[in-house]
Protein backbone atom coordinates (compact mmCIF):
# COMPACT_ATOMS: atom_id res chain seq x y z
CA UNK A 1 0.00 0.00 0.00
CA UNK A 2 1.13 3.55 -1.00
CA UNK A 3 0.13 7.05 -1.21
CA UNK A 4 0.79 9.87 -3.10
CA UNK A 5 0.96 13.62 -1.15
CA UNK A 6 1.98 16.56 -1.86
CA UNK A 7 3.75 18.59 0.01
CA UNK A 8 5.46 21.99 0.23
CA UNK A 9 5.34 22.22 -3.62
CA UNK A 10 6.80 18.57 -3.85
CA UNK A 11 5.40 15.57 -4.27
CA UNK A 12 5.92 12.05 -2.35
CA UNK A 13 5.59 8.72 -2.96
CA UNK A 14 5.06 7.37 0.39
CA UNK A 15 4.41 3.94 2.39
CA UNK A 16 4.14 3.17 5.99
CA UNK A 17 7.39 2.95 7.93
CA UNK A 18 8.86 5.41 5.23
CA UNK A 19 11.57 7.46 6.59
CA UNK A 20 11.33 10.93 4.63
CA UNK A 21 12.82 14.31 4.62
CA UNK A 22 10.89 17.18 4.06
CA UNK A 23 10.54 20.56 4.13
CA UNK A 24 11.53 22.65 7.70
CA UNK A 25 8.98 23.71 9.76
CA UNK A 26 8.75 24.67 13.90
CA UNK A 27 8.00 21.39 15.43
CA UNK A 28 9.45 19.14 18.34
CA UNK A 29 10.44 16.20 17.85
CA UNK A 30 7.80 13.23 18.83
CA UNK A 31 4.78 15.68 17.61
CA UNK A 32 2.55 13.51 14.91
CA UNK A 33 2.46 15.51 10.88
CA UNK A 34 -0.94 15.17 9.34
CA UNK A 35 -0.82 15.43 5.58
CA UNK A 36 -4.44 15.76 4.39
CA UNK A 37 -3.40 16.44 0.67
CA UNK A 38 -3.24 12.88 -0.21
CA UNK A 39 -3.55 12.88 -4.65
CA UNK A 40 -3.89 8.92 -4.66
CA UNK A 41 -3.49 6.26 -3.01
CA UNK A 42 -3.00 2.15 -4.20
CA UNK A 43 -3.89 -0.57 -1.90
CA UNK A 44 -5.24 -4.04 -1.93
CA UNK A 45 -8.52 -2.89 -2.86
CA UNK A 46 -7.75 -1.03 -5.53
CA UNK A 47 -6.29 2.29 -7.03
CA UNK A 48 -8.11 5.89 -6.39
CA UNK A 49 -7.08 8.78 -8.27
CA UNK A 50 -8.11 12.32 -6.46
CA UNK A 51 -9.79 15.19 -8.68
CA UNK A 52 -7.20 17.00 -7.20
CA UNK A 53 -7.13 15.51 -4.00
CA UNK A 54 -9.32 11.69 -2.84
CA UNK A 55 -11.60 12.92 -0.36
CA UNK A 56 -11.45 12.03 3.54
CA UNK A 57 -7.86 10.65 2.67
CA UNK A 58 -5.13 11.26 4.96
CA UNK A 59 -1.80 10.25 5.77
CA UNK A 60 -0.12 10.97 9.60
CA UNK A 61 3.60 10.42 10.33
CA UNK A 62 5.43 11.39 13.59
CA UNK A 63 8.22 13.73 13.87
CA UNK A 64 12.15 11.89 14.58
CA UNK A 65 14.15 15.68 14.67
CA UNK A 66 15.72 18.18 12.54
CA UNK A 67 18.68 17.17 9.98
CA UNK A 68 20.75 19.22 7.38
CA UNK A 69 21.51 18.78 3.77
CA UNK A 70 24.80 18.98 1.97
CA UNK A 71 26.69 22.29 2.02
CA UNK A 72 26.39 23.83 -1.32
CA UNK A 73 28.98 26.70 -2.33
CA UNK A 74 27.87 30.00 -4.91
CA UNK A 75 30.86 31.36 -6.33
CA UNK A 76 30.48 34.56 -8.08
CA UNK A 77 33.38 36.02 -10.32
CA UNK A 78 33.68 38.72 -12.57
CA UNK A 79 36.68 38.68 -14.47
CA UNK A 80 39.48 41.78 -15.09
CA UNK A 81 37.23 43.47 -11.95
CA UNK A 82 38.66 41.97 -8.94
CA UNK A 83 35.94 40.79 -7.84
CA UNK A 84 35.28 37.39 -6.29
CA UNK A 85 32.34 36.09 -4.04
CA UNK A 86 31.90 32.72 -2.04
CA UNK A 87 28.87 32.23 -0.36
CA UNK A 88 27.66 28.84 1.25
CA UNK A 89 24.11 27.36 1.87
CA UNK A 90 22.74 24.27 4.05
CA UNK A 91 19.46 23.72 3.62
CA UNK A 92 17.00 22.49 7.04
CA UNK A 93 14.43 19.64 6.86
CA UNK A 94 12.68 17.91 9.30
CA UNK A 95 12.67 13.71 8.97
CA UNK A 96 9.39 12.09 9.45
CA UNK A 97 8.46 8.41 9.74
CA UNK A 98 4.99 7.70 7.57
CA UNK A 99 2.91 5.54 10.01
CA UNK A 100 -0.49 5.05 8.76
CA UNK A 101 -2.70 5.87 5.65
CA UNK A 102 -6.23 6.09 6.06
CA UNK A 103 -8.55 6.53 3.18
Amino acid sequence: MYAIIADGGRQYKVQSGQILEIDFRTVAAGDELKFDRVLAISSDSGFKLGKPTVAGASVSAKVLGESKGEKIFIQKFRRRKNSKRRTGHRQKYVKVQIGDIAG
